[in-house]
């Protein structure tokens, strides 16, 4: 059993796991300063599954399982002595790292949102490498970075995990042999704070040895986990608006409401995904298999398979009979990629994914058609662009 924090233990990714967790026989305590609600109030959008109030999530929890989880309401990129009072207080074996504001979309809005992205995201990234450092603790951090520090592009190769072999010619005429961070490539200031988060976690290992394992992950779809499902009052977020609905769901939710599938572009970039149950899984995978102290930062590929995003358009087409509608992409980026990717490590702990093949997109539809009634059409579409050019394209398509 072990003693873990949970940083942004209410949002999508954070509360399944927390409850995952909870369930598996461990101490969990959720730090969260609700900032994933108040973006629902400024875009005037809800997730389309109904999302309790924290102190019921929590109640319903402990009636259902006996377990009892902790939480703490602030912001661990404001309030660092709060944050060291609480490692010192509770002593964790473990912090698991999703405080950061998670869509890139919404971090392109504006030069406000992409401020906020950069203050919120590595100030909370730094305040808990060094409040574990001032804390004195040892304390394994477990951080949810995202595939896109690497871009989308494979140079003919899989993309590593993490580290990439290189050779350096030196003026002698030696060939010296190295690893080093795979080349950060970051498609909106989102995934930029996401490469910086990278050299944070290098440097803390580095001079202070913080035990550090930072997962890549895909494109989460799903919604309901083991945990969640429990109770309808569990329930895990459906986000389907164009700032924070990921793909899959959003193909998936249009289909429900008889909304044309939005394919931005060609469709053909390539996505590495991955179900929200297996996210789960592999979060508890990496707290069994901690860095040793001393070794250097930990880095697994978090994903299951890649598609392109028009074949996922012509999957969901198929099950629903839904129609595909092409529009122009708000992002800056090739109309058309590969992405090859590398996961052995969770093979190897045992993970066995959950594919885009089995029963879960119908249960994906079936959660979709059970909320339509709460599903606001206007907010279907994207409407933050990477640029001015890239807006001004819209408006003249």
């Amino acid at each position: 059993m072990k003693k873990i924090i949970i940083l942004g233990g209410d949002g999508f990714c954070g509360w399944p796991t927390a409850l995952h967790l909870s369930a598996q026989g461990h101490k969990v305590l959720i730090v969260d300063n609700l900032s994933r609600r108040n973006i629902d109030n400024e875009l005037e959008v809800n997730s389309l599954t109904p999302i309790q109030p924290m102190g019921t999530r929590l109640k319903v929890w402990e009636a259902v399982s006996g377990n009892k989880i902790g939480f703490y309401n602030f912001d661990v990129s404001k309030n660092y002595h709060r944050l060291l009072t609480l490692i010192k207080e509770f002593q964790p074996d473990a912090m698991i790292h999703f405080a950061e504001q998670r869509a890139a979309p919404y971090s392109m809005k504006s030069s406000w949102h992409k401020r906020y992205t950069v203050d919120n995201n590595l100030n909370a990234t730094n305040n808990i490498l060094a409040a574990i450092v001032e804390s004195g603790l040892d304390v394994h951090i477990v951080h949810l970075g995202t595939m896109g520090v690497y871009g989308y592009g494979t140079a003919g190769m899989k993309i590593p995990e993490g580290y990439l072999k290189v050779k350096v010619d030196t003026d002698d005429g030696q060939t010296l042999e190295q690893e080093i961070l795979y080349p950060a490539n970051p498609g909106s200031i989102y995934h930029m704070t996401k490469t910086q988060d990278q050299l944070m976690f290098a440097y803390y290992n580095k001079n202070d040895q913080v035990r550090i394992t930072d997962l890549h992950q895909g494109i989460v779809w799903g919604t309901q986990t083991k945990e969640t499902r429990q109770d309808e009052r569990l329930i895990n977020r459906f986000d389907y608006d164009g700032d924070y609905g990921t793909v899959l769901n959003r193909f998936l939710m249009q289909a429900a409401v008889n909304y044309p599938l939005t394919v931005h572009g060609t469709g053909g970039q390539t996505r590495a995904f991955i179900h929200i149950q297996d996210t789960v899984r592999c979060i508890e995978i990496a707290l069994n298999n901690p860095p040793a102290k001393g070794e250097r930062v930990k880095i697994y590929n978090q994903m299951t398979e890649t598609h392109r995003v028009r074949d996922l358009a012509k999957l969901v087409a198929k099950l629903t009979h839904a129609k595909i509608d092409f529009i122009p992409n708000p992002r800056n980026e090739a109309d058309e990629n590969e992405l090859y990717v590398a996961n052995d490590r969770f093979l190897g702990h045992g993970l066995k994914p959950l594919t885009l093949e089995d029963t879960l997109l119908e249960e994906v539809l079936e959660v979709s058609k059970r909320y339509v009634d709460r599903c606001d059409l206007s907010k279907i579409p994207c409407v933050s662009y990477w640029n001015t050019e890239r807006k001004n394209s819209q408006k003249t398509s």
